[in-house]
């Protein structure tokens, strides 16, 4: 039977925190992750493990993602899917939608921002993230609690400072919840659940293409001699050993010399199954397969990609805003990182330039334009009118 750990921790003041200090980051028993070659039947145990009913444990899931996390595919996938919320620039904006320019500065000034922003899109691929804020010095940190110690059932959360205990903390029970513990749960398992077997099946593919060319890439060398002769038996071995760097030798007329025949196949069926995984694992992060089929790629083809990736980046935004609204923010706000606010947290819409250039230069000869709106939009300077037909474009 589990032991249930209260924290008896007093509950966080709502003023400025000069000092905090981590609480459960430094709890976690460090252990050492085995790094045997995993296969199905271990994912389909970890997952039994990571989601049954009584006592679930996500260590051993939570070691396959970190695993399959070093496929070079998989990983470009996902980072740039994520970099490209990351990158996108934000602002907080007032009830009446106007933009709130001292607390966006102050939230820009956060170092942590990116690192909590980072968290919120991992916790759809890893199953969850709780993190940890705190200050020592001065210095603001976040700090990811391991995955492998949390397991965020939507009934209950647990904390597990050694997986190989069943000692935990409900940490949503604790003071610090909500304060400087934040959750970000996907109420799933992490989409990496989905491309698990796709690794697997294309390291196995990889594993066994370059036995293929080990073995059969050089073809096999044959050598027919008395091997009851110890001296001939050891010329030939000489032989053999130089052929490498010799390209002729002499044998005598009762020894015979050949290469044996390769195997007739030049790994086309791994290949294939490589393929396959990894247009598997681009349909599963990115909604299309981008930039990697050179064979029947076209233009248009991409540009379709592109616009299903740029649907699926929408839907990361929406997440994150919506967390750092009623999650972040509000926190920040407690311990003292940021004034107290009623704005709200957005991305920046982009302006599609090149179609505003196009109705910008259609009105120009009925209209005026402002000078300064113009050098600011499209980065041209302008000297005024020239005629009534148009500005002197420099």
């Amino acid at each position: 039977m589990a032991r249930k750990q209260r924290n008896t921790s007093k509950p966080a003041e709502t003023t400025t925190v000069a000092n905090h200090a981590p609480t459960y980051a430094p709890k976690i028993a460090r252990k050492a992750i085995s790094q045997t070659r995993r296969d199905i039947a271990d994912y389909i145990r970890a997952k039994m493990f990571a989601m049954a009913v009584e006592e679930p444990r996500q260590y051993l899931l939570q070691d396959i993602y970190t695993a399959i996390s070093d496929d070079a595919l998989l990983s470009s996938q996902i980072d740039n899917r994520k970099e490209q919320t990351m990158s996108a620039p934000y602002e907080m904006v007032t009830d009446d939608n106007k933009v709130d320019e001292r607390l966006t500065q102050a939230l820009k000034d956060l170092p942590v921002m990116v690192d909590i922003i980072a968290h919120i899109l991992d916790s759809e691929n890893y199953g969850s993230s709780l993190i940890e804020l705190s200050s020592i010095k001065g210095i603001r940190k976040v700090e990811l609690i391991n995955r492998r110690n949390v397991v965020p059932d939507p009934n209950f959360g647990r904390f597990y400072p050694d997986t190989s205990l069943n000692t935990f903390i409900e940490y949503r029970d604790s003071a610090e919840y909500g304060k400087t513990l934040l959750e970000f749960n996907s109420d799933h398992i992490g989409r990496l659940n989905k491309a698990v077997p796709h690794v697997l099946f294309k390291r196995f593919a990889q594993s066994c293409w370059s036995e293929l060319c080990e073995i059969y890439g050089i073809p096999p060398r044959v050598m027919k001699t008395n091997t009851q002769d110890p001296a001939m038996l050891d010329r030939a071995e000489s032989m053999m050993r130089d052929i490498g760097a010799a390209a002729w030798f002499i044998i005598d007329e009762h020894e015979s010399f050949e290469f044996a025949n390769a195997v007739n196949t030049n790994g086309d069926v791994y290949s294939n199954l490589i393929n396959l995984c990894n247009n598997e694992i681009s349909m599963l992060f990115s909604g299309a397969i981008i930039g990697q089929d050179t064979k029947n790629g076209n233009e248009s083809k991409e540009k379709i990609s592109i616009s299903i990736l740029d649907r699926l980046v929408d839907s990361d935004k929406r997440m994150v805003e919506m967390y750092l609204n009623s999650v972040v923010i509000p926190a920040l706000y407690t311990i003292g990182w940021i004034p107290r606010t009623t704005s709200r947290f957005r991305f920046a819409v982009a302006e599609d330039t090149d179609k505003l250039f196009e109705m910008t230069t259609k009105i120009m000869p009925y209209k005026s334009i402002d000078d300064e709106w113009f050098a600011e939009k499209f980065g041209i300077k302008v000297t005024g009118d020239r005629n009534a037909g148009g500005a002197n474009f420099q």
